[in-house]
């Protein structure tokens, strides 16, 4: 993905410790259905934890929607970034995506008579306090509408390489774009109103069937970004597009319950989505910048997603 000479985010906070890099200003975690984080993958370390252990506790938490920050596993394994100076080219790396999703959504927002508001990304080590609460690492990459902030643990691009096998720059930036996909669906009123429905759901797989959407929509979205971002840029390379096609795939709710050893699939504990769908719907925003289709993915029954 080709970044040079592109302008970096003013909404960025740094809030790793000794944190050299600053493109902005500076500054337990509740459960998407209640309006607070909203994770591409959630506590994906506790998932090889599990693998490695047999102790399955802080993915089977993962996957209802809530979080630990007492598990010291998660932390004892979270993969470091390397030097500081990687750190803090990965940090401009993602500062520089965050500030193609403002050109790009700004410019969508205004087409269609709204002002779009951005959000702030914050880059922080091991464990953040947000308006939602507090989570570690081992969360991923979340957005937490309390704060209209998505939150960036570095370290999850080198999870994502070593244990997901999902690397490259436009896989890293599918992450952070899925992210600010979260704010648009804020945005635009989606997210409390798919929220409002989670609630109203007498049983945790119904409200499970309105997070996966929740999800693929985010995924759509994060599609669009890149479809306008290469159009207007020019920044995709070969093998940019499989890139992020494969980093959907090795999120998808089946594979990672495949991965974790399942001997059955338990769909109804999916919360994202199976990888088909991850795929299908990041690739339909990829591929036709249409913005209108992602109306589908609200109405269509579950068997057509």
């Amino acid at each position: 993905m080709k970044l040079d000479g592109r302008r970096e985010s003013s909404n960025v906070e740094d809030r790793r410790s000794g944190g050299g890099f600053s493109s902005g200003s500076g500054s337990r975690m509740s459960t998407g259905k209640k309006g607070g984080c909203i994770t591409i993958i959630v506590a994906i370390v506790g998932l090889f934890i599990g693998m490695k252990t047999g102790n399955w506790g802080l993915f089977q938490s993962a996957t209802d929607g809530t979080f630990s920050t007492t598990t010291t596993e998660a932390t004892t394994t979270r993969t470091s970034t390397g030097s500081s100076k990687q750190s803090d080219e990965l940090a401009s790396f993602a500062s520089k995506i965050l500030a193609s999703t403002e050109d790009v959504w700004s410019n969508i927002f205004k087409q269609n008579g709204r002002q779009y508001r951005a959000p702030k990304m914050v880059i922080f080590e091991d464990g953040v306090n947000t308006a939602c609460g507090e989570a570690s690492s081992s969360t991923g990459p979340f957005y937490c509408s309390g704060d209209q902030k998505l939150y960036l643990d570095l370290s999850f691009f080198a999870t994502m390489k070593n244990q997901l096998g999902a690397s490259g720059d436009f896989a890293y930036a599918y992450v952070i774009a899925h992210e600010v996909g979260h704010h648009i669906e804020y945005e635009l009123g989606l997210l409390s109103q798919l929220h409002r429905q989670m609630d109203q759901c007498r049983t945790e797989a119904e409200a499970n069937k309105i997070s996966v959407r929740i999800e693929l929509l985010a995924d759509f979205y994060a599609g669009i970004w890149g479809y306008y971002e290469n159009k207007t840029f020019k920044s995709l390379e070969d093998g940019d597009l499989e890139e992020a096609i494969n980093c959907a795939h090795q999120i998808g709710d089946d594979y990672l319950q495949k991965s974790a050893g399942y001997r059955q699939i338990k769909a109804e504990a999916f919360t994202h989505g199976t990888s088909q769908q991850r795929m299908k719907w990041l690739k339909l925003g990829l591929t036709t910048g249409d913005i209108s289709k992602g109306n589908q993915i609200l109405s269509l029954p579950d068997s057509q997603l």
